[in-house]
């Protein structure tokens, strides 16, 4: 049985209804995966694929998209099934034509996160592991956000980049030590986050609803999502206007807590891509230490 008639199989008996694909075509799915839509001539879905031992990444994909749906402030694409056959994992998505989004949809957007931002969970973390990419994201549930954040985001990544760069590990010792005073009264609630929240990840349907998609799901402070939005070349205004309008940030998000949630991402992005991540990641740690 090849890849495709697995996937048609596989759709029938998530969905109960014959599908025969009569239609493929390449499309956009992230830097890691292979993406198609597929159709019947009466029914679309959108199809990611990668090696079969990546089939508990999707697994973990599809169980965070179901999390996020909890919210019905955003469109969030329904997952149909996870499957492999032979050396082939894939998962099976609803499709959304996707747009660009207009003024209003940031708008909407940034109302609708601060609105599953609302749904919480009694510790930081999730009852399952993900990834950030390609690179595992570890979810122990902790009680306590500065511990979470420095033994499952932080102390992760800097471990994971000490041989390639011994000077990330160096810094990353002294912010480590200084994460109790750089946190010092901060006690947020384990909001549900997106997890991977950048512009590659959000759009906006034909009828003007904001969807986000591709997420790194887990329970944590909401500023970590906002954090990520204003990194990789920001948001719309109205977007911001909409989210802070609807739950204004704490004091010490922009000098504090703002650099140290993007330092996540920028150390996730030297393990991708190499130095330049990384010099930026250590000029980060610098500051923020100096701020203790």
């Amino acid at each position: 049985m090849s890849v495709w008639q697995a996937i048609e199989a596989a759709i029938e008996s998530a969905t109960g209804a014959a599908f025969a694909i009569d239609d493929q075509r390449a499309a956009m799915g992230g830097d890691i995966n292979d993406a198609h839509v597929l159709s019947d001539g009466r029914h679309q879905f959108f199809v990611k694929t990668n090696r079969a031992d990546r089939r508990a990444m999707f697994e973990a994909e599809a169980a965070g998209l179901k999390e996020l749906r909890q919210s019905a402030a955003l469109r969030v694409p329904e997952p149909i099934t996870v499957d492999s056959s032979d050396d082939t994992a894939f998962i099976v998505l609803e499709y959304v034509e996707l747009e660009r989004p207009t003024r209003a949809a940031m708008s909407a957007l940034g109302e609708g996160l601060a609105e599953l931002h609302g749904i919480v969970a009694p510790r930081h973390g999730w009852d399952r592991d993900n990834t950030l990419g390609p690179n595992p994201q570890h979810n122990t549930p902790h009680a306590d956000w500065v511990e979470f954040w420095r033994e499952n985001r932080l102390a992760v990544m800097l471990d994971a980049l000490t041989p390639s760069y011994p000077e990330l590990a160096r810094e990353g010792d002294r912010l480590l030590a200084a994460l109790p005073d750089l946190l010092a009264g901060h006690t947020p609630e384990a909001s549900l986050l997106h997890g991977d929240l950048w512009g590659g990840n959000a759009g906006m349907d034909s009828a003007g609803t904001p969807v986000i998609y591709d997420p790194a799901v887990y329970y944590g402070d909401r500023e970590t999502d906002l954090a990520l939005t204003e990194l990789f070349g920001g948001f719309a205004p109205e977007f911001y206007e909409a989210y802070w309008g609807a739950w204004p940030p704490a004091p010490g998000y922009r000098e504090i807590r703002r650099p140290l949630y993007q330092l996540h991402h920028l150390l996730n992005h030297a393990r991708l891509f190499g130095g330049g991540f990384a010099g930026q990641a250590q000029r980060v740690m610098q500051q923020l230490v100096a701020q203790v």
